[in-house]
């Protein structure tokens, strides 16, 4: 996917300039710096980036350029793309289950941090340098994410504490992480996880190297914008809280560090009767909401640039493919006015959207721009 550097004021006016017929994603690098640097002053510890949420090489080298100096990667061509973009950052390895190959690459890549949740899982590991550092990942029930993270990965307290025994053991470095689950809008979930990490720790006789207090983080999908510094304060005061002697603190965030890097521009291709007809749906950047629920930071903008007012209406939104699932999952509350060639712009888009664009049926987001102001 190519980007175009040629900066523009507004996402309005480059639409206006040069009306494209392409869905499009406005690359916002000035916002993506404010959001780093957001984190970097506001958490009380090591900022990490999990690359999943957004691979793009002009993100990774934005946030290294920032200050991001780690980052969370769970793939070999993960690893493979910091060391192009990011050359001498940290790379913690925590995707849980590996095969073979997969620990060979790591090591060749010198990740620094890896996580596990099996036993069996951990004894693949066994060959590391000693000293290395292991983070047993922790699961809890624990309510307020978009989805819960727990139900493919982590140990429970009981086996958390039997694997901690067993890094120390091998002469690893003992650590624990986490992940409270996607959009966590309540700092709730990161303090009953950093009590019973204590509460492992100490059952286990470890005292921990670091505490992974993960992502979950909540990006702005609303009108309110999150409130990052009272999670940042609640992990802080939980942590003293709960041990005697405090971990050093780290985080691994995806969405809320990426998400507002892009705005998602689509066209109409028609409007029929209770009908939108876009030339980008669930196939493409509009992915991930068929999994969490949408966001109303959507605005809709005339082929001149000028934004639509007139009274809104909910809408079945479909995308351009054959396919009938592609659709939003929810009616989407447009303006009255709207008509085939304008645009509606999907901001705060950066997270996880171009990682799972499709080429289905020929359609797909292909094209980065990059943009002055958010607009």
């Amino acid at each position: 996917m190519r980007i175009d550097p040629t900066l523009s004021p507004t996402p309005e006016a480059w639409l206006a300039a040069n009306a494209p017929d392409e869905p499009v994603f406005l690359f916002h690098p000035a916002r993506l710096m404010e959001v780093a640097r957001e984190f970097l002053t506001g958490f009380p510890g090591l900022v990490t980036y999990a690359v999943k949420a957004n691979p793009a090489p002009e993100m990774i080298r934005a946030l290294h350029a920032a200050g991001i100096r780690a980052f969370d990667v769970a793939s070999p061509a993960e690893m493979a793309l910091v060391r192009a973009e990011a050359p001498g950052a940290a790379l913690h390895y925590h995707n849980p289950v590996r095969s073979a190959a997969e620990v060979a690459a790591g090591l060749e890549a010198g990740c620094v941090s890896w996580s596990v949740d099996r036993m069996a899982e951990l004894e693949k590991l066994a060959g590391l340098p000693r000293g290395t550092e292991i983070a047993v990942r922790l699961k809890l029930p624990v309510a307020g994410a978009a989805y819960d993270f727990g139900t493919k990965f982590g140990a429970t307290p009981e086996q958390a504490v039997q694997l901690l025994r067993r890094v120390e053991a091998l002469g690893f470095t003992a650590s624990i992480t986490f992940h409270p689950g996607t959009q966590c809008t309540s700092p709730a979930p990161w303090g009953r996880y950093i009590n019973e990490a204590a509460a492992v720790a100490r059952s286990a006789g470890v005292t921990l190297h670091r505490l992974n207090v993960g992502g979950g983080f909540p990006a702005h999908r609303d009108a309110d914008r999150p409130d990052l510094q009272a999670i940042f304060d609640t992990i802080c005061e939980a942590a003293q809280g709960a041990f005697d002697n405090p971990p050093h603190l780290v985080c691994e965030p995806g969405r809320a560090l990426a998400a507002e890097a892009l705005t998602l521009a689509t066209r109409v291709k028609g409007v029929h009767e209770e009908a939108v007809f876009l030339n980008d749906g669930v196939y493409g950047g509009l992915a991930e909401w068929r999994d969490i629920a949408p966001m109303d930071r959507v605005r809709a903008v005339s082929r001149s640039g000028g934004p639509l007012q007139g009274e809104r209406t909910r809408r079945v939104v479909f995308g351009p493919t054959c396919d009938s699932i592609d659709r939003l999952p929810e009616l989407l509350p447009l303006p009255c006015d709207l008509t085939e060639g304008d645009y509606l712009l999907f901001e705060g888009m950066g997270a996880y959207s171009r990682a799972l664009v499709t080429g289905f049926n020929g359609y797909g987001v292909r094209r980065v721009v990059e943009i002055e102001n958010q607009g």
